[in-house]
């Protein structure tokens, strides 16, 4: 199985949050073209903020079904692994991303998701070979 192509890469993530703040976050996204496109949006948490301007973005409509985090490593500087499970195009996509921060790991994990089911949509287009 070869790895997925990455069509959209999450260049930063930079999220603002707490008991008494509103969670926002701002995302830098380099496009297919080379294009770094910036935008921020507010959500009911950090994750959910990261979700909502990654897909200001890419929008590409999909319904996140599972989100879970796992320690791969012990301790106070422990990477996470989130690992998501996205719907769209009748379809179930999976993301994976790691990193101390469990809130860039789950941006990479959307992200990678989005890639899979951008890369399943190209395919779907591609003409069919012929012999």
């Amino acid at each position: 199985m070869r790895a997925p192509t990455e069509i959209y890469k999450l260049e930063h993530v930079q999220v603002s949050c707490g008991d008494k703040l509103i969670p926002t976050a701002t995302v830098s996204i380099a496009a297919p073209d080379g294009t770094l496109m910036v935008d921020s949006a507010h959500g009911t948490g950090p994750v959910d903020a990261v979700y909502k301007a990654i897909n200001r973005v890419i929008g590409v409509q999909n319904t996140l079904t599972e989100f879970a985090v796992q320690a791969v490593t012990e301790g106070i500087d422990a990477i996470g692994e989130v690992t998501i499970r996205i719907e769209g195009d009748g379809r179930t996509f999976t993301g994976h991303g790691a990193n101390t921060d469990i809130i860039v790991a789950s941006a990479r994990a959307y992200a990678n998701a989005l890639n899979k089911m951008l890369a399943a949509r190209e395919r779907n287009r591609e003409p069919a070979a012929t012999h």
